[in-house]
């Protein structure tokens, strides 16, 4: 069985060479897709330079994304505007998620495809993942903020999927099943694309390396990613997000209710993670990403 590791791509080299240097002893492929639109729409350069992971050209296979969705919806100046962007944005990240199809095209039926956001690096030393016999796999992850070792400790992050590619419906398939593993009695799950009961949830499934940028880099990304109107109606400038960085605070309500667009109304300390719940290759490297340890 060869591993075909499949994440997208904005800017982020460092989360790139991080992921690739931790995974490159068990990844046959990996497959990066970058679209020449953000997810607020806003048009960019290609960012991605394969010269700078010569070590992995061989591995990498790179697929741009020249055009919008066909269906995207024009941002009138009105009550909806925040809803339309949102919309849109999801529409966008769909199609980078589908677009890794064309990556795969030479995986075997029984070969596996692993899906993550960037910041999403799954612990394939896992034995529970190693000893997995489902179709479909969802791993648990440390839920980490502004440097490798700051942990978000009120609740666990569900991101990278996998499955094997006979079973792929699609990459936004994938993505949006329900994290929960569901009784044999729950018949409903026969009808439901997203609620399944042959799963696996790897409970020491990774890490989630969210937001390890400078301030100003971050103020890039809040403006641009899927959630870009939330960030949009919180006002929140660099010097803001410098504070919260200085602090280990997080001001995101991960549990405020989804209809709810002033989520950055929250205050939360992160904690100290021993370095011994990471990545061996990160404890390993510490002094080499030394500004993004705490």
């Amino acid at each position: 069985m060869k591993i075909f590791d499949c994440t997208t791509y904005y800017s982020e080299d460092l989360m790139l060479d991080v992921r690739f240097n931790i995974l490159n002893n068990y990844v046959h492929k990996f497959i990066i897709v970058e679209s020449k639109y953000s997810h607020s729409g806003k048009k960019k350069t290609l960012n991605f330079n394969i010269n700078k992971f010569k070590k992995f050209e061989n591995k990498i296979i790179y697929l741009p994304i020249e055009n919008e969705p066909e269906d995207i919806k024009a941002v009138l100046d009105n009550i909806d505007s925040s809803a339309v962007k949102r919309m849109n944005s999801l529409k966008r990240i769909e199609q980078s998620y589908n677009y890794m199809m064309n990556g795969i095209k030479d995986a075997a039926d029984d070969d596996l495809i692993i899906l993550s956001d960037n910041d999403e690096i799954p612990n394939l030393e896992s034995n529970q993942f190693k000893e997995s016999k489902k179709d479909i796999m969802i791993f648990k992850q440390l839920f980490c903020h502004y440097k490798f070792n700051l942990l978000y400790d009120l609740l666990p992050w569900y991101g990278t999927r996998a499955c094997k590619k006979k079973k792929l419906k699609s990459f936004s398939w994938l993505k949006n099943i329900k994290n929960k593993k569901y009784p044999f009695w729950r018949f409903d799950t026969l009808f439901s694309s997203h609620k399944k009961r042959n799963i696996d949830i790897i409970d020491d499934g990774g890490w989630h390396f969210t937001n390890v940028k400078s301030a100003e880099d971050l103020f890039v990304k809040l403006n641009n990613f899927g959630h870009h109107n939330e960030f949009e109606l919180s006002n929140l400038t660099v010097k803001d997000l410098e504070l919260q960085i200085r602090n280990k605070i997080i001001n995101y309500n991960h549990f405020a209710d989804k209809t709810d667009e002033n989520k950055y109304n929250f205050e939360y300390k992160l904690k100290k993670l021993d370095t011994n719940f990471l990545p061996k290759y990160l404890e390993l490297n510490k002094t080499k990403y030394s500004e993004w340890f705490d």
